[in-house]
């Protein structure tokens, strides 16, 4: 395998069409830090040339003969792991298996372009570098255990005769983040004392899928955020993609709930949704009474936020460099912000649940 700290990067492309392996190879080799060293025309082609060519990457199709993506990738990760990135059709209907893909250890995915002159082409183009160039740098691990089964339904508490929530933990996560949020939002309990509102930057069309398969996973409560949402004690809020969330004080006839608004994304912002935005919210309603976490990702979206949620008393949670995909927004925000806890993302639930006050003061007195 050539070396990751090498300018080139081998990359093996896998999809059943012709058309698309010709366009992805294309942009791939058009780039000097990658270049194509092979093409698979479906899963079992695909395990073949992984064997034979060692890639550094793979840029992986999902819905294939014979052997579809999600079993290449299974197999791929507990085989031969690698960066894996995946080429996602656009549309709601393919959000599940796409998340499927992350949770099992896809570093990023990429949505396919619409066709051979789409007006989307420089778009694609660029999130292929950065997913390629996000993949060298990543570092990867096992799926944890919790994932090595598909997601079964959890029934969820009901909404009815929740309190509002007196205390609120604001998540930051990008590349990787699914997966990390697919470990940690499970452990959280049912009757958790403070609502959890999620920043993961991700399209519109995919929040939902993430909010669904997190509900059906977890005895929390988990809701994709919508504009008016109450805030709940015991609730986890998924900021929806394309939008920017943020939290207001109550108004009237939410019982005194602070409640979830959700703005357009300024030109040019940025991944949305904006933790930064969310964090800053949150610090300015709930003061001392706030968490902050920031997870795996590019970029330094968090850090600013995190900085104005400690300046106001409350604190701060980081996951460290060791568990994270990317380190580059837990490592900003560490820099900018500082930090209560730097923990490991097998112990990020139980450092979240030690953060709330009503849950510490049930843990000393238990």
């Amino acid at each position: 395998m050539t070396d990751t700290a090498s300018r080139l990067h081998g990359v093996l492309v896998v999809d059943d069409s012709a058309f698309m392996r010709k366009l992805i190879a294309e942009m791939i080799d058009a780039h000097p830090d990658f270049r194509v060293v092979g093409i698979a025309r479906d899963g079992v082609d695909a395990m073949t040339q992984i064997d034979r060519l060692d890639p550094d990457i793979v840029t992986l199709d999902l819905e294939m003969p014979k052997l579809d993506g999600l079993m290449v990738l299974r197999r791929v990760m507990t085989e031969s792991p690698r960066p894996v990135v995946v080429l996602s059709a656009g549309g709601a209907q393919y959000g599940d298996a796409t998340l499927r893909a992350l949770e099992l250890g896809a570093v990023d995915f990429v949505r396919k372009p619409s066709g051979p002159v789409s007006l989307d082409l420089p778009i694609v183009r660029e999130r292929l570098i950065a997913a390629l160039g996000a993949a060298a740098r990543a570092r990867l691990a096992p799926p944890p255990a919790v994932l090595e089964r598909e997601v079964a339904t959890v029934p969820q508490a009901p909404l009815q005769n929740r309190g509002a929530a007196t205390h609120v933990v604001v998540i930051a996560s990008s590349t990787g983040g699914p997966r990390a949020l697919a470990e940690i939002v499970p452990q959280l309990p049912a009757a958790l004392s403070a609502a959890v509102v999620i920043a993961q930057h991700l399209p519109a069309e995919f929040t939902g899928a993430l909010a669904d398969r997190l509900a059906r996973a977890s005895a929390v409560s988990v809701r994709e955020a919508d504009d008016g949402m109450p805030l709940f004690a015991g609730v986890v809020y998924v900021a929806r993609g394309g939008v920017n969330t943020s939290i207001a004080s109550s108004g009237a006839g939410d019982g005194g709930a602070a409640v979830l608004r959700q703005q357009p994304a300024e030109a040019r912002s940025g991944a949305t949704p904006c933790a930064d935005v969310l964090f800053s919210s949150a610090a300015d309603v709930f003061g001392a009474a706030c968490t902050g976490v920031v997870l795996t990702g590019m970029g330094r979206d968090g850090a600013a936020g995190l900085r104005r949620i400690r300046s106001s008393g409350g604190g701060g949670i980081i996951q460290d460099e060791a568990s994270s995909a990317i380190y580059g927004m837990p490592r900003a925000a560490l820099l900018e912000a500082g930090a209560d806890r730097v923990v490991s993302l097998s112990m990020m639930a139980n450092a979240i649940i030690g953060m709330v006050p009503e849950e510490r003061l049930e843990w000393l007195t238990a």
